[in-house]
């Protein structure tokens, strides 16, 4: 008899708990979105090589755009298609607003507090709303446009004083480094009133410090330590890095005080032309919303993203360019037909050189900036693509891959700034500066440092290859903003009907 309760009371609370889980299912079935076979701990690290944006482009050759993939212990999603991220970027915009908090990225943050990595909500806001307003906004953009080209002139003639006497000979550069002096004198000198190369230029050793900082902190990527994936390994990789990451943050730290303490000494009409200055100002009035823990770190989240990504985009256009010289000669006789040779190119004349911005999207196509953007991390469970995103899973958006899709672009792989109708991408979604209230603020800056330098070194000169090969496209394999593995060095020489401008300048 006492058997028969237990069996009764055993078939009861089957059937009670059977009815619970089914009432308590939500009401939507979505599964989670595909995803490979994965090891247990690691999840799908062991299917990862560098470059990351390769080897999640072949991940989603074979299993679909949408992949969930397990990094460690950190749910990840990667999108390759450009509808499913216009999906992220407009509904579920909000709920993708947030950066992962990999402790990695907390230690040369500043605890996250920086216009890149913070969260969103007051702070970011804070933040963004200072950038754009104090640098980026297209008033602030027009009234520098004067400094703009006179780095374009300071460019070209620190090359054509180090060409040789002969100026019919080809000299040697490296493509990379004239790029990246020119746009950090662009960038320092709206932000602090500074110019590290060219004849004015009074401090080349710390010119050279912030080049060897910006590496050091552009290879700290986020998702670059153990301890992003394994809480468990935090000690012992704590141990091995905590050393590299202080000296970096001591070095950021160091260097952004001595340019807010410059300014603070300097006189007023000094201060109220760079951001520094304008932040210093409000800091007079507005001591906590203003002070120096906030103009340091945007400070150095404006040059740092700025310098590397415009530089690398400006190698990677060139390199194009060298390697199809018919494309070269095209964008040559665009420039001498609407500019002339009868003065250099300014950037008012950018819109007119149609062919130029085809150039320069159709590198950005080939090479964006950040082939994978700066990860998400979704504030709340959402939907994409009929599939369900649980909360706190970050988002991977692979540029690289919808930049090269068959099914969109006509011969992905080729260099044909030919596709792009009118220097615009008719119809076609690119994305090398990201979507939604997330996406990069200083675009409108970098396209025009970017078409500016490229214009005038093709006006003003010649360039060639070294020797008969073609330059090595090899991409580097680590970081955020990644360029070539190898630096691009090329011949050039004074054009000869523009020796007299430069002889001038």
């Amino acid at each position: 008899m006492e058997a028969l309760h237990l069996i009764a009371i055993f078939l009861l609370s089957s059937l009670l708990l059977k009815l619970f889980f089914l009432t308590s299912k939500p009401k939507h079935t979505a599964k989670l979105p595909p995803s490979p076979p994965f090891l247990p701990i690691i999840g799908h690290l062991h299917l990862l090589k560098k470059p990351l944006h390769h080897s999640l482009s072949l991940l989603s050759a074979r299993y679909g755009p949408i992949l969930y993939l397990r990094f460690g212990y950190r749910p990840t999603l990667v999108i390759s298609s450009p509808q499913l991220a216009e999906e992220c970027f407009t509904t579920n915009d909000v709920a993708f607003a947030n950066r992962p908090s990999f402790p990695s990225v907390k230690e040369v943050t500043n605890n996250f507090s920086t216009l890149i990595f913070s969260d969103y909500g007051p702070l970011w806001r804070h933040l963004r709303k200072i950038a754009t307003v104090q640098v980026l906004s297209n008033h602030r953009l027009l009234s520098s446009t004067s400094a703009r080209n006179d780095e374009a002139r300071y460019l070209v003639h620190r090359l054509f004083v180090r060409s040789a006497d002969d100026k019919s000979a080809f000299q040697k550069v490296n493509v990379k480094v004239i790029a990246f002096e020119f746009v950090l004198n662009v960038v320092m000198g709206m932000i602090a009133g500074k110019r590290y190369y060219g004849e004015e230029a009074k401090d080349w050793e710390e010119a050279r410090r912030f080049r060897q900082m910006t590496e050091e902190t552009l290879a700290l990527a986020p998702g670059s330590r153990l301890m992003d994936f394994f809480p468990w390994l935090r000690l012992v990789d704590s141990i091995s890095s905590l050393r590299q990451l202080k000296s970096v943050v001591k070095k950021r730290t160091e260097f952004s005080q001595r340019l807010i303490d410059e300014i603070r000494k300097g006189i007023d009409a000094q201060k109220k032309k760079t951001m520094i200055g304008d932040l210093l100002g409000l800091q007079d009035r507005e001591p906590e919303g203003y002070n120096d823990d906030l103009i340091r770190t945007l400070s150095l989240s404006l040059l740092q993203a700025g310098t590397e990504t415009s530089s690398n985009t400006i190698e990677w256009a060139m390199s194009l360019l060298l390697n199809n010289p018919h494309v070269l000669a095209k964008a040559q006789h665009e420039i001498h037909t609407v500019v002339g040779r009868d003065r250099l190119l300014e950037e008012s004349d950018v819109p007119s050189l149609p062919y130029l911005q085809a150039i320069i999207n159709e590198t950005l196509r080939l090479h964006p900036a950040t082939p994978l953007n700066v990860p998400h991390e979704s504030a709340a469970e959402c939907i994409i693509g009929g599939y369900k995103i649980p909360k706190g899973a970050t988002l991977l958006i692979n540029i690289h891959a919808i930049h090269r899709d068959p099914s969109i672009w006509k011969d992905p792989t080729e260099f044909k700034p030919e596709r792009f109708g009118n220097g615009k991408a008719e119809g076609l979604l690119l994305l090398p500066f990201g979507m939604g209230r997330r996406k990069c603020p200083g675009e409108g800056l970098a396209m025009k440092m970017i078409s500016l330098a490229l214009g005038t070194l093709i006006q003003c000169f010649e360039w060639e290859r070294i020797g008969a090969e073609e330059v090595d496209m090899t991409v580097g394999s680590s970081g955020i903003a990644i360029g070539k593995a190898v630096r691009l060095e090329a011949m050039y020489r004074p054009r000869p009907e523009m020796v007299p401008l430069l002889v001038g300048l």
